[in-house]
């Protein structure tokens, strides 16, 4: 398999600010970051051009996987990208096979995300994320994105 992109696309009932903001804002973030059963129990967000993010994601174990997002787009309420990098607590960056996920895990992770208003008051929402080398690998990385954005959107309801 060569590289093979994970888009994920959402239409949520939010206008586009409130989901800039679940994007962007530690509190917004804290409430979706995460596969199914995790939690997310740190985001220290720093979005800018040139600015990093410190996400963790908290298994139903206890386990945390932490992540660092760099931002190399920032156009509010309209689009972002970022590199994601697998890191330790302190923000060390680690590679992926040192924390017992797949080594084919591309380093960093290219992510797109784009914003557009749809009907009354909701937001149509696309997530890309570059690169993936395995059909196993890419389907784990789909799935969790998935289960992250429908968590997103449950939070963002009424």
């Amino acid at each position: 398999m060569s590289g093979q992109d994970v888009v994920v696309t959402r239409v949520v009932g939010a206008p586009v600010a409130r989901v800039w903001d679940a994007w962007t804002r530690p509190e917004g973030v804290m409430r979706w970051w995460g596969a199914t059963g995790f939690t997310a129990p740190l985001a220290e967000m720093d979005v800018r051009v040139g600015g990093t993010s410190h996400v963790c994601m908290r298994s139903p174990d206890g386990h945390d996987l932490h992540n660092l997002w760099t931002y190399q787009v920032v156009e509010p309420e309209e689009r972002l990208e970022y590199t994601l990098e697998f890191c330790d607590a302190s923000g060390s960056v680690v590679r992926p096979g040192d924390l017992g996920l797949p080594a084919d895990v591309p380093v960093p992770v290219r992510h797109l995300v784009t914003l557009t208003p749809r009907g009354e008051g909701g937001t149509q929402m696309s997530v890309t994320e570059y690169g993936y080398t395995s059909e196993a690998t890419y389907r784990m990385s789909r799935l969790g994105l998935e289960q992250c954005l429908d968590k997103m959107a449950a939070s963002l309801r009424p």
